[in-house]
C-alpha cells in the first residue's frame, strides 16, 4: 500500500464509486441519491482551485483503497483558520488501518498549511469512526440532535475536533 494525491483523470471513478456505496449503505454522507461523474468534475475542481489535498493509498495493483481529503468548515473570513475534513474508506478495505493513515495525513496536510482547528462531523452512531478520531486526539464538540433523515429515521450530527499548534501567527483579515 502506498500513498498518492488523487487526480481526476485517475481517481475520479474510484473516489465517485467509494461515495456512492457509502451514499446507498451507510449515515457517512447524507445524500439520498448517488452522485455523477459531473459532481466529481466540479469536486476536483473546486480542490484545485483552492490547493487542497485529496490524499488516497492504493494498492499494489493501482486500485484505490481510500481517501480524504478537507474544505472550508464555513466561509466567513473569521474561520479561515477551521477547516472540515472527511475520509472514505471501500467497503472492501475497511479495518485494515486506512482510515487511521489517511486522517495521520489529513492532519499533516492541514498543519502544513497553517490551520488551527481541524473539524469531523461524523454520524453519532459510527463508533469505528468516533474511536478513531479519538485516537488521533480529536474531541467531542458537541452534537446536533437529529440533524438529518435517511433510511426512515432521525440521525444525529457529532463534531469532533482537534486544535492544533498552528499558525504561529494568526492575523485578522
Amino acid at each position: 500500500m502506498h500513498r498518492v494525491d488523487c487526480n481526476e483523470q485517475r481517481h475520479a471513478r474510484a473516489i465517485l464509486d467509494i461515495f456512492n456505496d457509502a451514499i446507498a449503505n451507510s449515515t457517512a454522507l447524507y445524500d439520498y441519491a448517488p452522485r455523477t461523474m459531473e459532481t466529481m468534475t466540479a469536486w476536483f475542481a473546486d480542490k484545485q482551485a483552492q490547493g487542497l489535498p485529496v490524499i488516497g493509498y492504493e494498492n499494489e495493483q493501482g486500485e484505490l483503497l481510500g481517501f480524504a481529503s478537507y474544505g472550508a468548515f464555513r466561509s466567513r473570513p473569521a474561520n479561515k483558520y477551521t477547516a472540515e475534513h472527511s475520509i472514505y474508506v471501500h467497503p472492501g478495505h475497511r479495518g485494515a488501518g486506512i482510515g487511521r493513515r489517511l486522517l495521520q495525513d489529513v492532519i499533516a496536510a492541514a498543519r502544513e498549511r497553517d490551520m488551527h482547528t481541524l473539524i469531523g462531523g461524523i454520524d453519532a452512531d459510527n463508533e469505528a469512526s468516533i474511536t478513531l478520531h479519538l485516537r488521533a486526539g480529536f474531541v467531542h464538540a458537541g452534537t446536533v440532535r437529529e440533524a438529518a433523515f435517511k433510511f426512515g429515521r432521525w440521525l444525529d450530527l457529532a463534531f469532533y475536533q482537534l486544535i492544533m499548534d498552528t499558525p504561529r501567527h494568526p492575523v485578522d483579515g
